[in-house]
């Protein structure tokens, strides 16, 4: 099975791993590539655990596993990754902006979103995120190749979760 984050990467060599919590994410990008998959795999406890201690308190598992279960994820697209890198002793702070595709009570919906990740003790985690845009998509015509990226045609693909 593929990678729900989208690298093309098989998901035991890629997302796996780190899911199952037996290595650590080692960029901002690869924790939300992380917790796309997390979602799309229903894993709501990896999903709080990577939430900065100051965003926990406002977060539940329950709530993290319904909207995973009432979603399906269908594609994630990284756009920018800030140089964390650069000065990394002095910045422990990072920014990963991203679009996700997904359907939703029988929608299709875009949310393109800046992420915002800190070190905690010697981990990412996700602190927040400013939303520039969610809206729902037209529904591609059934012949038309799925936006999620299988290179199937619509009615062969995502149709199929509406």
């Amino acid at each position: 099975m593929l990678c729900p984050c989208g690298s093309e990467r098989a998901y035991s060599q890629c997302c796996q791993a780190i899911i199952l919590v037996e290595k650590p994410a080692s960029s901002p990008e690869q924790l939300m590539r992380s917790r796309y998959s997390a979602y799309a795999t229903g894993q709501a406890k990896y999903i709080f655990m990577t939430y900065a201690s100051a965003s926990q308190a406002e977060q539940t598992i329950d709530d993290i596993a319904l909207w995973a279960e009432q979603t399906h994820w269908l594609k994630l697209e990284i756009h920018q990754v800030s140089d964390f890198e650069k000065d990394l002793a002095n910045h422990q702070n990072a920014q990963v902006e991203f679009s996700a595709f997904y359907q939703h009570q029988g929608q299709i919906w875009h949310m393109r979103e800046t992420s915002n990740f800190i070190m905690e003790q010697g981990l990412w985690r996700y602190l927040d995120g400013d939303v520039s845009d969610s809206q729902a998509l037209q529904k591609p015509k059934r012949n038309e190749h799925c936006f999620c990226g299988s290179k199937k045609k619509f009615k062969q693909c995502c149709a199929k979760n509406l």
